[in-house]
């Protein structure tokens, strides 16, 4: 993306509704005085600001003289704000917090661009103030996956966590270290996944774990000894460890239900993934979003033509890899168990999309809160 000149001398802030200048010599003692902040970082599509890896807030002034829908992303292509409606002369503050790393998207990826950068996008987007500030007190959420989880690096892929941001309020940071055709057992013996990846948890992230599709070979004693390795690296560091089971492949029977192995993910050798990640989870008395079990449920309910959209079908005669829309879904549901599971508090995250909903926006209204 194009580069744009920091700000040094006055940091921009969002106040009562309206854009003010504070100097530079006024900000909090810990926030360094060449801190890029503000609209001179941006034009009407696009910001960037010079700033080194980190977790940083992004706080945001929406709308203008017209009408807008106004929905940010950033990074590799994530979902960070979703779709915000601001009336004729509104003015909106939102609040998010980013993970700004290198490499920037998939772990073993290349590096992409330093620093951070943000799309301004929606159907007719209005970006009237913008601040980036370290963050103080967040919480990492921290995702070890394969290519349905991870930040998909071109379209029309999306991993769903890509897409969780959207549903998190400030002080909940998404670290996707997904990773696409990775197993357990490759995953575990990379540096640059698991080595990495353990070095990052600090005490209170949460670690979700979805890894099942490229576990093809693994026999059923390795699968639940490697879960059971990145559970007790987790918990070694402080973090709580989630597991996921995995999501379902559109696979349908003739009677339309998924009930087979290529959609429930039972390997060639008669490994029942889903099964053993929810032994585990019992036996580890770790917390489980049975994602294997929700959208099955979702997939049955929309059919065979309805649930088309979710994936890449129409697209690349894909029925693994999901689209943004199911994508974004999916997170909704990952989103749910999280809640359901009191991982998060419910004000921590933002209402959007529901599971059987046609749209492929996830929009927050406007007046929702921060």
């Amino acid at each position: 993306m194009r580069r744009f000149a920091a700000t040094s001398a006055v940091a921009v802030t969002l106040a009562a509704g309206a854009l003010t200048v504070v100097p530079a010599q006024a900000r909090a003692q810990d926030q360094a005085p060449d801190r890029p902040s503000g609209m001179a970082n941006c034009t009407a599509t696009a910001c960037h600001f010079d700033i080194p890896p980190g977790t940083y807030d992004v706080k945001v002034l929406l709308g203008g003289e017209d009408a807008a829908r106004t929905a940010i992303g950033g990074e590799s292509r994530r979902a960070l704000l979703p779709e915000t409606a601001t009336a004729a002369g509104e003015r909106v503050a939102r609040s998010f917090t980013v993970d700004v790393r290198t490499p920037e998207g998939e772990p073993t990826g290349p590096d992409g661009s330093p620093g951070l950068d943000l799309t301004i996008g929606g159907p007719a987007p209005a970006l009237a103030g913008i601040r980036v500030t370290p963050a103080r007190h967040a919480r990492q959420i921290i995702l070890v996956g394969d290519s349905t989880v991870c930040d998909q690096p071109g379209e029309p892929y999306s991993g769903w966590g890509q897409q969780l941001p959207r549903y998190l309020r400030k002080g909940l940071s998404v670290a996707n270290h997904a990773d696409s055709g990775d197993s357990t057992v490759s995953y575990l013996a990379d540096q640059r996944l698991w080595g990495t990846v353990r070095s990052r948890i600090h005490p209170g992230d949460l670690v979700l774990v979805q890894l099942a599709h490229n576990d093809k070979t693994t026999d059923e004693a390795t699968y639940r000894a490697n879960l059971q390795t990145l559970v007790a690296g987790v918990r070694e560091r402080g973090g709580r460890p989630v597991l996921v089971t995995p999501v379902v492949r559109r696979w349908f029977n003739a009677d339309g239900t998924l009930n087979n192995g290529t959609a429930l993910l039972v390997n060639g050798l008669g490994v029942d993934h889903p099964a053993v990640v929810r032994s585990v989870a019992a036996a580890e008395d770790v917390p489980l979003i049975d994602l294997t079990a929700k959208t099955k449920a979702l997939v049955e309910s929309l059919g065979v033509e309805g649930s088309k959209a979710l994936y890449l079908y129409d697209e690349k005669r894909d029925n693994t890899h999901t689209s943004a829309h199911g994508a974004t879904v999916y997170a909704g549901l990952v989103r749910d168990g999280l809640v359901d599971q009191h991982l998060v508090p419910g004000g921590a995250v933002r209402a959007g999309l529901s599971p059987a909903a046609g749209s492929a926006s996830a929009t927050d209204g406007g007046r929702n809160g921060g």
